[in-house]
């Protein structure tokens, strides 16, 4: 197999030995550990506290209902499109100079955007934002890699990643509720700009500069992540557009035919190149696939219900953002206690069933959560809350292992990043496609309701017309909530259909390429959607993969 592109090798006593024994002094470990998982909390925190501000950022810088998803999809679309770029990066050009580069770029973006006085001011800081996550997120957890032995000391740094990749989920929604009560919503995007100043004056005391990066024939594929970035955001520019501009509007048509020529040019580009992004026959196996299809519809499905359940606990319910943050709480409770179950019981009856559950718990929470009104109490949110985060929970850890069962260890971080960088596209493609829904819902049931009263001869007054503008954007929030359980349920289809019945905790060897040493093992990927469920983070996941893989009983080569 073609080894990871953005694989981050593990050090070997070897390894180790020579960075001990080079110039540079060792890095005090307990500091390195408080720099790199604050900036993973930072990255982690901004994906959920943006969530908690839309409704003040819709009415202050009058987005309209379909133009608001920029604000989430500018930063979702960039990081997942430029992730497999900026932790190959980090190998070609020194961790530690990349991780300062992208926390400075997320920094700086952030105090950029939360000074912005129009809409294409903040959607162009959310994009900048998402280039620095995807540079400092990956180069992140190559440096807990590089930086502790591996065994206890490197462990509990992961332990303790992972717990800041999980509380940033929930500490967002608290946060952001609470800046947004007190101060503005800008300060949802300025509290990242103290925590990164600390971040970057920090970095080069406590981590390590590492050795200086190898010239070799190794390139960026630049034109790859470019290409690929592009076409998905004309692909959701259509999307976004069409219920506007009407969906044979030259402009939809022409979003639409570029998107289409850009992500051919993609394949194109990643089939001819030497070292591909996205390495096509990769995607070939089965299991790998279908476990990344489940991805993207689940983090489709997610995403939008985080999107338009804040509009509508906001705008209907008429909670205020701190306890609109408070609401989502059964999530991540839900996530993290199915989840650290499941990476027990997987052992034991496999990957594939908790792959066929998981997607039937969200699309009933979804389901469930679409019956939803102007009059519905908490207990209406609550339950479906908890369905959707059981749901998750159950698929997490299962899906990582899947992306791993089939490879060997140094590709790992590949398979990993993949899952992520699938997450991410689902998610900005599900919301485009769920707001286009909810919009023409609106739209139709507004028109409707209001013809019905005029051909009534009723009066249509300020007070009655402000009515039927709250029920049809209800009507809009069922539809999107129907349409995400209806891809939910597509997900459950391709696991019960294309996942094959054993996916097991077993991985290939960790064998050599031929002609070459030892195989390095490479860090897992962060995602950052996992803190879209508000539960534990991809790093924790891959890692728990990897220790179930080394426990099988009877290892042995995977099945393709």
């Amino acid at each position: 197999m073609t080894p990871a592109p953005e694989a981050v090798a593990a050090p070997s006593s070897a390894a180790g030995t020579l960075e001990r024994g080079s110039s540079h002094p060792r890095p005090h470990h307990r500091l390195a550990l408080v720099v790199i998982a604050t900036a993973q909390l930072m990255v982690m925190l901004d994906l959920t506290i943006v969530n908690i501000a839309l409704p003040t950022i819709r009415r202050e810088l009058h987005f309209s209902a379909t133009n608001l998803t920029w604000v989430v999809d500018a930063y979702v679309l960039v990081f997942g499109g430029l992730l497999l770029l900026g932790g190959r990066a980090g190998d070609l050009y020194g961790r530690r100079r990349m991780f300062a580069v992208g926390i400075a770029a997320f920094a700086g973006a952030s105090l950029v955007g939360g000074l912005a006085t129009d809409q294409p001011w903040l959607i162009a800081a959310r994009a900048v934002q998402g280039v620095g996550a995807a540079i400092a997120s990956p180069t992140a957890l190559s440096l807990v890699v590089s930086t502790f032995d591996e065994g206890s000391a490197r462990n509990r740094a992961m332990a303790v990643y992972a717990a800041m990749s999980a509380a940033g989920g929930a500490l967002g929604l608290l946060l952001g509720g609470i800046l947004v009560d007190a101060a503005s919503w800008r300060w949802v995007l300025f509290v990242n700009v103290p925590i990164g100043i600390a971040v970057l004056a920090l970095t080069r005391v406590a981590l390590p500069a590492g050795r200086a990066p190898i010239r070799s024939s190794r390139r960026l594929d630049v034109p790859g992540a470019m290409s690929i970035s592009a076409g998905m955001a004309l692909l959701v520019y259509g999307l976004v557009s069409a219920p506007t501009d009407g969906w044979s509007s030259p402009r939809t048509d022409l979003a639409f035919a570029a998107a289409a020529v850009l992500i051919g040019v993609f394949v194109a580009i990643e089939h001819s190149a030497k070292e591909p992004l996205v390495p096509l026959g990769f995607l070939r196996h089965r299991n790998r696939a279908a476990g990344y299809g489940v991805m993207l519809l689940l983090g489709a499905a997610m995403l939008s219900l985080v999107f338009f359940l804040t509009q509508f606990l906001q705008d209907v319910l008429h909670y205020s953002p701190i306890l609109a943050g408070v609401a989502y709480l059964p999530i991540p409770v839900s996530v993290a206690g199915t989840s650290v179950a499941v990476s027990h019981l997987v052992r034991r009856f496999g990957a594939r069933r908790f792959l066929v559950v998981g997607p039937v718990f969200v699309a009933l929470g979804l389901l469930w959560v679409s019956g939803v009104s102007a009059t519905s109490g908490y207990a209406q949110v609550f339950g479906p809350l908890v369905l959707v985060g059981l749901g998750m929970g159950l698929s997490f850890v299962p899906l990582t292992l899947n992306a791993v069962s089939s490879v060997g260890r140094h590709e790992f971080g590949l398979a990993s990043a993949l899952l992520n960088t699938s997450q991410q596209v689902g998610g900005s493609l599900g919301l485009a496609t769920l707001v286009t829904v909810a919009a023409t819902a609106t739209r139709d049931q507004y028109e409707h309701a209001l013809g019905a009263l005029r051909a009534a001869g009723a009066g249509v007054g300020a007070p009655r017309l402000h009515a039927l503008a709250a029920a049809a954007s209800v009507h809009g929030y069922q539809m999107a909530f129907r349409s995400g359980a209806a891809g939910a349920a597509v997900a459950f289809v391709v696991a019960v259909a294309l996942l094959r019945s054993k996916v097991s905790g077993r991985a290939a060897p960790p064998g050599p390429a031929p002609g070459q040493g030892p195989a390095p093992v490479p860090a897992p990927v962060p995602t950052p959607g996992q803190g879209l469920a508000l539960g534990p983070g991809a790093e924790s996941m891959a890692l728990n993969a990897e220790h179930v893989v080394a426990s099988a009983d009877h290892p042995g080569p995977p099945t393709r």
